[in-house]
């Protein structure tokens, strides 16, 4: 799991030993891939710390540089087939990531996205405007993908269908970036509570927003110009087949 940072020491060591336990009790061997932007609450420090005692790699970048070059390097660092993305923030419960391997592999999955906005998903304590916002975003992205929550930052991805493609975007929304342009043959969409931050600020600002439409953009663009010749298989889960999978897996 490739997780980006920045001014995340507040939870890291926590988060860490919750997704290493959850984990170790589905009998998943797991490596956290830690890639901090100078974080100046010494995130990237405390990970180096945490790493001499579990299986982390941790990458230190000189600056903010954007989510997208930061999963495409924790990508390129990884020695799994599979690899994945989370927030630093337990936005992303780490309980969840078994399962989501469980059905990643039952599935025989190329990408599989959790999602707040199937059967099952749900956002937590947002207001209205918040969540019209990321609706109206996931609306506006659909034509280009099956995934009803193209704007998720929790997914897994074969590495080898995510290194096919050229990732352009900067910003958050890495996962539609290679939903578009890495062209995976079979998607599953996997439910999951988003949890609001509890501590921190959230990174969404107007430059975010205004680089998102700017994104769209490029991806219809690349779309017109690059046409898929294999129709994509999507699958979503229904919340028995989570918690089936949950059995499963530990």
């Amino acid at each position: 799991m490739v997780m980006p940072t920045y001014n995340e020491r507040h939870r890291l060591a926590e988060l860490s030993s919750a997704l290493f336990e959850a984990a170790a009790a589905a009998d998943l061997a797991l490596e956290l891939i830690v890639v901090d932007d100078n974080s100046p609450d010494g995130t990237g420090a405390l990970a180096d710390e945490l790493a001499r005692t579990r299986r982390m790699r941790v990458i230190h970048r000189p600056r903010k540089l954007g989510l997208g070059t930061a999963v495409v390097e924790g990508f390129a660092a990884a020695t799994s087939e599979v690899v994945g993305v989370m927030d630093g923030d337990f936005s992303h419960p780490p309980g969840s990531v078994p399962a989501m391997f469980a059905a990643f592999r039952e599935a025989r999955a190329d990408m599989l996205v959790a999602s707040r906005y199937i059967p099952g998903g749900s956002t937590s304590n947002w207001p209205f405007i918040r969540r019209m916002l990321s609706r109206l975003a996931c609306a506006l992205a659909r034509p280009l993908s099956s995934i009803r929550d193209s704007t998720s930052g929790f997914f897994l991805i074969r590495r080898s269908v995510a290194s096919a493609a050229t990732i352009h975007a900067g910003g958050f929304k890495i996962a539609l970036e290679l939903l578009v342009r890495a062209k995976p043959q079979s998607v599953v969409e996997f439910p999951f509570r988003f949890n609001d931050r509890e501590q921190g600020e959230s990174k969404m600002s107007l430059r975010e927003a205004m680089g998102y439409l700017r994104q769209l953009r490029d991806l219809y663009i690349w779309t017109v110009r690059h046409p898929s010749q294999a129709s994509q298989h999507y699958r979503q889960l229904t919340p028995e087949d989570v918690e089936r999978l949950s059995r499963l897996a530990g």
